[in-house]
């Protein structure tokens, strides 16, 4: 595998996977190869068949993988993922397909006339007629790559030097190779760069860095198990991800705006509820937009019982501010009096009622203030039963 930025795409990154020859026998069984094929057409967008010369038989017998996937590939019909389109139709999960020929030595010509080397690939897959067996064993290996690859392209390569050159090839420069050879390849590299698209699963999700590593380690951990790679579930676990991921976007969605708009304490419980009402109308947009097939309405409870606690914890924080800004407030406007009080300056003939009067002008000095919250009364009762 190979990660590198992607030369015509601004922040995105182009990865290219290399299944290091199927068929070796040094690296290798047929199964061990037809689950090598079976992760790359999974992973890939865009699968690249590099063979050499010519479209024959054998090139297309080698493609025979092909013909095992829907052995290979389990996309039994899951009511979790009802109403995803094409969750199973082949062409939905399988890449564009791309077949390369190197060395092409044939002249791109049909019946006198000249063709194009898409043309050659599928005058190449053209099926024969007959019910016979050798005439179904024909047909295939090509009315499977048909069926699981829609999209496909054909481009051939003349030899890139001359024979004594091939072994420096890859230190050549472009001016030692054929220019035939240079434009060819530059017209391959431009295809793959402006037509492979995003891998995207059934349902919409594009494959990103840590959606590849999940899918990855779901098909390898299905394979080590002895059991099918499911499409369907590396969907709803993609799905588990993104939609844990739209949750913790809406809470932080709702975090942020609330540290904005919520300045404890709050005069009103009213006040505080519209705020965080308002924030979780938007937190819950914010999830909407992000979830992905939330079947069951399981993530988006989830995260409403988040805002509830998120509700709850805000009560509780508005009451304890409230309560401490009180407090600040009443030691601030009747510490005075009570210094007074302990020296006996009220300790004489109609003292009392100057004490009374005094206390009164303190309690309409702290009914004045600004932003006590809800804790008013109850913090100045606590007061005037301390005193």
């Amino acid at each position: 595998m190979w990660c590198v930025p992607h030369p015509k795409k601004p922040n995105h990154t182009l990865v290219l996977l290399d299944t290091e020859g199927l068929g070796d026998v040094e690296k290798g069984d047929k199964n061990n190869d037809a689950q090598i094929f079976a992760l790359a057409i999974l992973l890939s967008s865009t699968f690249v068949y590099n063979t050499m010369n010519k479209i024959d038989q054998k090139a297309i017998d080698l493609l025979h993988y092909v013909t095992e996937l829907s052995n290979l590939l389990r996309k039994v019909s899951s009511p979790d993922l009802e109403g995803v389109e094409d969750a199973t139709n082949l062409q939905s999960f399988c890449p564009d397909f791309v077949w390369t020929l190197r060395d092409f030595f044939l002249t791109l010509e049909k019946d006198g006339q000249d063709i194009t080397a898409d043309e050659y690939l599928e005058n190449s897959l053209r099926l024969k007629q007959g019910t016979n067996e050798s005439v179904k064993n024909f047909n295939l290996p090509r009315l499977c790559i048909k069926e699981f690859f829609p999209i496909r392209k054909c481009f051939i390569f003349d030899s890139p030097t001359h024979r004594k050159k091939l072994a420096q090839l890859e230190t050549l420069p472009n001016d030692e190779l054929d220019p035939e050879f240079v434009q060819q390849v530059a017209g391959f590299c431009s295809h793959i760069f402006n037509h492979s698209n995003t891998k995207t699963l059934p349902g919409g999700i594009k494959v990103n860095g840590p959606y590849l590593k999940s899918l990855v380690l779901t098909y390898i951990n299905a394979i080590s198990r002895g059991d099918l790679p499911c499409m369907e579930n590396s969907v709803l676990t993609l799905a588990q991800i993104k939609n844990s991921a739209a949750v913790k976007k809406a809470i932080d969605h709702y975090d942020q705006q609330m540290s904005q708009k919520v300045q404890l304490p709050t005069e009103t419980v009213h006040e505080l509820l519209d705020l965080h009402r308002e924030s979780e109308r938007e937190a819950t947009e914010v999830f909407m937009k992000n979830s992905f097939k939330d079947m069951d309405q399981k993530f988006q409870k989830e995260l409403e019982t988040l805002l509830e606690v998120k509700k709850d914890d805000l009560y509780k924080q508005n009451m304890e501010a409230s309560s401490c800004r009180c407090s600040v407030l009443l030691r601030a406007i009747f510490g005075p009096l009570e210094n007074d009080v302990r020296q006996g300056i009220y300790s004489k003939p109609g003292g009392h009622h100057l004490l009374v009067q005094k206390t009164e002008e303190l309690k309409a000095k702290y009914y004045q203030e600004p932003r006590k919250g809800m804790q008013v009364l109850q913090i100045l009762s606590i007061n005037h039963r301390n005193c």
